[in-house]
């Protein structure tokens, strides 16, 4: 019913998977690093190329928006949803940089248990803006929706537990330090994450 009742422009939807595209890849880049952190420089380089091209599909999704008279979703949702895509980008390459900054060569575990709660949120982020396309299934949304907010708690979990080991254990303060901002810029793209299921969902509610 829904896509019978959206006009038909697909330009934005296109847009909103590109952005998405880019903020998988990014992580994606983000879980090798941590995995291999001989190779920081490249994978921050890569991310960063990322970080780029997502500007450029978040610049192009703004004047597509000032140029189109009729678009398939409200303006503020669509403003919202492709800034939320934006902000995921922004906080992994923040996240990427501060690790190549600090030229951190020893992962903590938890790092790496972090770095593959978000992969697989920013994963879920794509499919479902990919399922936006014509919301012909709502339940579908609405449950990547749910697990995403499950994950953002994970992850939070995640943080409190190792930053909390990190005050207990680290001996060394500038280690400690360069650690918690790693983590807590890692958390945020959680957070995003869960801006992104929060925008879809308040989508799927008003044409449902």
């Amino acid at each position: 019913m829904l896509g019978r009742i959206l006009p038909q422009e697909h330009g934005f939807f296109d847009l909103f998977k590109e952005s998405a595209d880019y903020a998988v890849a990014a992580m994606q880049e983000f879980r090798r690093m941590v995995e291999f952190p001989k190779e920081l420089e490249g994978r921050a380089r890569a991310i960063k190329e990322f970080e780029h091209r997502a500007d450029e599909v978040t610049h192009k999704t703004m004047l597509l928006l000032h140029r189109t008279f009729i678009t398939p979703l409200d303006r503020e949702d669509i403003h919202a949803l492709i800034k939320s895509l934006d902000d995921i980008l922004d906080f992994i390459d923040a996240s990427a940089q501060r690790l190549h900054l600090y030229d951190v060569r020893e992962i903590p575990e938890g790092m790496v248990r972090m770095a593959e709660v978000t992969v697989e949120s920013v994963e879920l982020v794509r499919k479902a803006v990919r399922l936006l396309t014509n919301l012909k299934n709502t339940e579908d949304l609405q449950k990547i929706c749910v697990e995403i907010n499950r994950l953002e708690n994970q992850a939070d979990q995640v943080l409190r537990a190792e930053v909390a080991k990190l005050f207990r254990d680290e001996q060394d303060l500038r280690t400690l330090i360069k650690l918690k901002e790693i983590y807590e810029l890692l958390e945020t793209v959680s957070d995003r994450c869960e801006d992104v299921a929060n925008v879809i969902e308040s989508i799927v509610l008003e044409y449902a």
